[in-house]
């Protein structure tokens, strides 16, 4: 597919999905978010992609949303009510994605380009990288999630302290309350990214997408919940699913294990 926003290449199993508007800053607005909906719903038919790396063309991963149209889309509640739904809708998406999405955070990453990382699994960030909630900056509040799921990530207090402030981190201090998992000089950022995304491509897709279903569902309910759901997942993917019975015998003969390509979970 062609797109006007975004920049899509897929090779060996991965895709890289570039938002390309850099001379505004990548905004989240409706035509990214339709089009990065377009995108994920294309390579989550596409069996041979496993891990899809997003950043950000320029100086900026996302500056967040178009605040000027958010002046049209409020006066028109049933747009802004459906702008409102397409995001949401991208970002339950990614979560329940039988891919792994990881964020290279580049630059700038504010307000709905936070929202936007908080939904993939995995966060790198450029040392460079300034990434914060910035919503009250501008009088405006999270419409895509980010209320709910940054203290999920990072914890009730610091969350709070980054919506109420509108500061702006730098990719460090992002690292030691855990929003972001690596930090890495700017000039390395991508290379990384797909020495991260290669790893991941060399193990079980299946065991892959199996753990990110426990883990993200498990975090919906309560922890006995939780463990249920484990117990029954575990049970089933081990005693049907074969890359679990290939690692064993791998392990066994002491050979590198030779899992399927592709697969559900």
């Amino acid at each position: 597919m062609t797109y006007r926003n975004l920049l899509v290449e897929r090779a060996d199993g991965l895709a890289v999905v570039t938002l390309n508007r850099p001379e505004k800053m990548n905004p989240l607005d409706g035509g990214m978010v339709r089009e990065l909906r377009e995108a994920a719903a294309a390579l989550e038919r596409d069996a041979d992609t496993g891990v899809v790396i997003v950043t950000g063309a320029g100086r900026a991963f996302s500056a967040g949303g178009d605040l000027a149209g958010y002046l049209k889309l409020y006066r028109s509640p049933v747009e802004f009510r459906a702008f409102l739904q397409a995001f949401h809708d991208l970002l339950a998406a990614l979560e329940a994605s039988a891919k792994i999405y990881l964020a290279a955070v580049n630059g700038y990453c504010v307000a709905g380009g936070l929202e936007l990382v908080l939904a993939c699994d995995l966060v790198l960030a450029g040392e460079g990288a300034q990434i914060g909630d910035g919503h009250l900056n501008f009088g405006q509040l999270p419409g895509a999630g980010g209320s709910q799921r940054l203290p999920r990530a990072i914890g009730v207090l610091r969350a709070k302290r980054l919506m109420f402030s509108g500061e702006l981190l730098p990719a460090r201090e992002c690292e030691r309350i855990g929003l972001v998992g690596e930090v890495v000089p700017d000039a390395q950022l991508m290379a990384r990214a797909r020495e991260i995304a290669a790893r991941l491509l060399a193990g079980s897709r299946t065991g892959l997408t199996g753990m990110k279903r426990l883990v993200n569902a498990g975090m919906e309910g309560s922890l006995a919940a939780g463990l249920a759901l484990e117990m029954d997942y575990v049970h089933r993917y081990a005693t049907t699913d074969p890359d679990a019975t290939e690692g064993l015998l791998a392990f066994a003969a002491k050979r590198r294990p030779v899992y399927r390509k592709g697969g559900a979970g």
